[in-house]
C-alpha cells in the first residue's frame, strides 16, 4: 500500500512537467570567425634598376634643313620609390643615335643623353607614367660639333614579368631652342622599346 501511495505521489509531482510535452532544450548558435578577405601580394616597384633600349626618332627644325630620322639605342638607369598605387622615379639614359639630318654629306645626330624625374600609376603588374626632364644632344653640322641642352617629356609603359625584369615602351618629345647658338631650333620624337632589370 505504502508502494502504491509512493507511485502516485511520484506521479502527481511530475505531471506538471509532461503537460506540455518533451521540453527541447535550445543550442546555443556556434560562432564562427569571419573569414579575413584575401588582398593578393603586390609588386614592389621599388629599387635601382638597369637596362637598355632601342627605338626609332625623327628630328625636325625650323626650316634649317636638319630633318631626318633613324635608329638610336642605349643603355639606361634609374631608381623608383613605391607609393602604394603611385610610383615616383628618376632616370639617365643615354642614347647612340645615327640620324642623317638633311641632305649634306655628314651632318647627323649622334647622341642623346636625358636625365627625367617620372611619376605613374600602378595598374596590376604595369606602370604607366609620365616624365619630364632635361636632355642633351650631339650632332655634327657642317662639320662641327654641336651639342645642346633642352626640354624632355613624354608618356612610358612598363610591364612587370616577374619581381626583377620588366618590359616597356617610351614615347619621348625632346625640345632644343637656338641649338648651340645656331638660330636653329631642333625637336626630336623618340619611340623605344625598353628592358630593365631591377635589384
Amino acid at each position: 500500500m505504502k508502494t502504491i501511495a509512493a507511485l502516485i505521489a511520484t506521479a502527481a509531482l511530475t505531471a506538471p512537467a509532461f503537460a506540455g510535452g518533451p521540453v527541447a532544450v535550445a543550442e546555443e548558435p556556434a560562432i564562427v570567425p569571419a573569414a579575413e578577405p584575401y588582398v593578393a601580394p603586390g609588386l614592389d616597384w621599388s629599387g635601382a634598376y638597369v637596362g637598355g633600349q632601342l627605338g626609332y626618332g625623327d628630328v625636325d627644325s625650323n626650316g634649317a634643313g636638319l630633318d631626318g630620322n633613324g635608329w638610336l639605342g642605349g643603355v639606361h638607369a634609374g631608381y623608383r620609390w613605391d607609393l602604394g598605387s603611385w610610383v615616383a622615379g628618376t632616370e639617365l639614359s643615354w642614347d647612340k643615335a645615327s640620324i642623317d639630318l638633311g641632305d649634306v654629306a655628314g651632318d647627323e645626330l649622334d647622341s642623346v643623353a636625358a636625365l627625367k624625374l617620372t611619376a605613374g600609376r600602378e595598374i596590376g603588374n604595369s606602370l604607366v607614367y609620365g616624365a619630364l626632364g632635361m636632355a642633351q644632344a650631339n650632332a655634327t653640322v657642317g662639320g662641327a660639333d654641336l651639342s645642346d641642352t633642352g626640354l624632355v617629356y613624354g608618356l612610358g609603359f612598363d610591364y612587370a614579368v616577374n619581381d626583377r625584369w620588366t618590359v616597356g615602351g617610351e614615347v619621348l618629345q625632346h625640345n632644343f631652342d637656338d641649338f648651340d647658338g645656331s638660330g636653329v631650333d631642333v625637336d626630336a620624337t623618340t619611340v623605344k622599346a625598353k628592358v630593365a632589370l631591377q635589384f
